[in-house]
């Protein structure tokens, strides 16, 4: 094997960017591997493991280059088509045409509009300096969606106060998934327009509740994420009042549905009184141990419409499986609110101590997981680390996933995860792979092109999150 890692200081392109760029060398003849990535700790992290010997003094500012092929011509051409592949746009400037010089602030962006006031914003940049941007954004008169994490919580609440007193809104932080007026931003589905409108402090969560409308028939109007800790004592709901009061003055919108988690006590009496204050009916779809889970709070939202419930879309594996002996389940996500419903209807299944069984269920795109490389929803080579070491561990019998397709996610998530479920269960009887499966017909990667991919590679696909976290639970404790 022939290896070449270079460092190019200062060299920065966005993730995404980043991530074709590796597909594309990783796809050539002669190549085993490659990496193109920004030296943030967890990629050096993830290069060592691959095998890479990264050099010393490499940063999160500059980039990291790593190939390995069968032999060193091929490893050369690639460096060569490397290059090209990271060209500088020749031309950047023609973006902005007619503007000589493009400006350099979320504010000078804002003035070159003819009406900044009620726009929006979207502000993703590392976490440290997000709330300058988002604020600078509010100072112009912009509501801000705010997709970045790691924002310290005191950053927030000052945000949310200072939206209050003008009359926006902040979506987020960590605010991943949003629809405006039928308008998908960030990681949103392509789903029909309707009546439903959606106040969200889980992006995955209301992604699962409109692709469920969707199929379902029933469209959707507005999503506005308002970030995970919205519902918190500290931030005290801001961002959730304000979306409830905006949608109450929509005339298109017949329902609104908040999906969250658990709220603390006294936000859970604010909100809900505000609620009942409104002319629009609200329900709520909260994970919480005594509450439904995300699928039967849709059926609840159909049954407030006088709309029939379906009988949500699955697909079994292909392949005939026998019986599965009682064993840990290894849950997979990219998404948090479905790993925390998976959790709920586990515990409610397997017994409320998971740990004690062996059973064990991660979040791969929490902050911790995914902070300096990215999401999971983007680059899935972390969970297919995970996928093979958890088919390697012969106390594990069932891996459950999550799929969530839409605008911003892997283009083709089937095309490295079903040659790798395929590979887990080869020579492995005794293993079970369950899929939840969160998109709609429209979506750009393709819900039946992706359920049969997924199917025809030994896993059961669930349109239903929570059916497929019932199923694998079901498996792990020794049923069918």
């Amino acid at each position: 094997m022939n290896s070449w890692v270079e460092v190019q200081s200062g060299r920065y392109r966005d993730s995404v960017t980043l991530l074709r760029v590796s597909r594309e060398l990783a796809g050539r003849e002669g190549i085993t591997a490659a990496m193109v990535a920004m030296a943030t700790e967890p990629n050096l992290d993830l290069l060592r493991r691959r095998g890479f010997a990264v050099p010393e003094g490499a940063g999160p500012d500059d980039l990291v280059v790593a190939i390995r092929g069968a032999d060193e011509a091929s490893v050369r051409e690639a460096r060569r088509v490397l290059e090209g592949l990271l060209a500088d746009d020749p031309a950047p400037a023609a973006r902005h045409a007619p503007q000589d010089d493009p400006p350099r602030t979320t504010g000078a962006a804002a003035r070159l509009l003819a009406e900044p006031a009620g726009g929006l914003a979207l502000v993703s940049v590392p976490g440290r300096y997000a709330f300058i941007e988002a604020m600078d954004a509010l100072n112009a008169g912009l509501n801000v969606m705010v997709c970045s994490g790691d924002v310290p919580l005191h950053q927030e609440v000052a945000l949310k106060e200072a939206a209050g007193r003008r009359g926006l809104i902040v979506m987020g932080p960590g605010c991943g998934t949003a629809v405006i007026g039928g308008a998908g931003l960030g990681f949103a589905n392509a789903v029909r327009p309707g009546p439903v409108s959606i106040v969200a402090a889980s992006g995955t969560g209301a992604q699962q509740v409109m692709c469920l409308l969707d199929a379902a028939g029933v469209g959707v109007r507005h999503v506005l994420g308002v970030g995970g800790r919205d519902l918190s004592a500290e931030v005290s709901g801001r961002s959730t009042l304000a979306a409830l009061a905006a949608l109450d003055e929509d005339p298109a919108t017949e329902l609104i549905a908040v999906v969250a988690g658990p709220p603390a006590p006294r936000v859970a009496d604010l909100v809900h009184s505000a609620a009942r204050r409104l002319d629009t009916p609200v329900h709520f779809a909260m994970l919480a141990e005594d509450s439904p889970d995300l699928t039967a709070a849709t059926e609840r939202l159909l049954s407030a419409l006088g709309r029939r419930v379906p009988r949500w879309p699955c697909w079994p594996a292909a392949r005939p499986a026998g019986p599965v002996a009682p064993g840990a389940l290894r849950g997979l996500f990219t998404g948090g609110a479905l790993r925390a419903e998976a959790a709920l209807i586990a515990r409610r299944m397997l017994g409320p101590d998971l740990a004690c069984g062996g059973h064990r269920l991660i979040d791969l795109g929490a902050d911790a997981c995914a902070r300096g490389r990215a999401h999971p929803m983007i680059d899935p080579a972390p969970r297919l680390e995970h996928l093979a070491a958890a088919a390697a561990d012969p106390s594990c019998r069932v891996v459950l996933l999550d799929v969530l397709l839409g605008q911003g996610a892997d283009p083709d998530p089937a095309a490295l995860l079903a040659p790798a479920i395929e590979a887990a269960l080869a020579g492995r009887d005794d293993l079970r792979v369950v899929v939840s499966l969160c998109g709609t017909p429209a979506d750009p990667q393709g819900l039946g092109r992706q359920a049969a991919a997924l199917q025809w590679a030994g896993a059961d696909v669930f349109a239903s999150n929570a059916a497929a976290a019932r199923h694998a639970a079901a498996l792990a404790g020794g049923g069918r």
